[in-house]
Formats: structure tokens, C-alpha cells, sequence
């Protein structure tokens, strides 16, 4: 039996330009406020703290604490 990827948490490893699927799943956290995104919604991250952001206001806020 094939085993689905649905609600399963993915693991990335997240580059400039992209991310790579080490662990397939169907979404990632946000590092910040916990929310799940789906890797198809999966706009924003940081390459140095490889971490995943809900959104472009998350994703800004977390630089300026860096």
C-alpha cells in the first residue's frame, strides 16, 4: 500500500531560490505563529534559520529581529 502524503508534515531544506523536499508531506509551520501552510502556499522563508513564514509581514518582521 502507497503511503499519502496528505496531512503529513513536510521537511525542506530551503534554499535562495527554492526549497528541497527531504521528507515528503503536504505542509510546513510557521516559525512564528504556528500556522500550518501548504507547500503549494509556501511563499516565504529564511535560508539562514531555515524556517518557514505564513506571510510576508511575519517573514519581514523576523529579518528585522536578525
Amino acid at each position: 500500500m502507497l503511503m499519502s502524503n496528505t496531512d503529513r508534515p513536510a521537511r525542506l531544506h530551503y534554499m535562495a531560490n527554492g526549497f528541497r523536499v527531504l521528507t515528503p508531506g503536504d505542509h510546513v509551520t510557521c516559525a512564528v505563529s504556528g500556522a500550518r501552510i501548504a507547500l503549494e502556499d509556501l511563499r516565504y522563508w529564511s535560508v539562514a534559520r531555515q524556517e518557514a513564514y505564513a506571510s510576508a509581514q511575519i517573514a519581514t518582521e523576523q529579518l528585522r529581529e536578525a
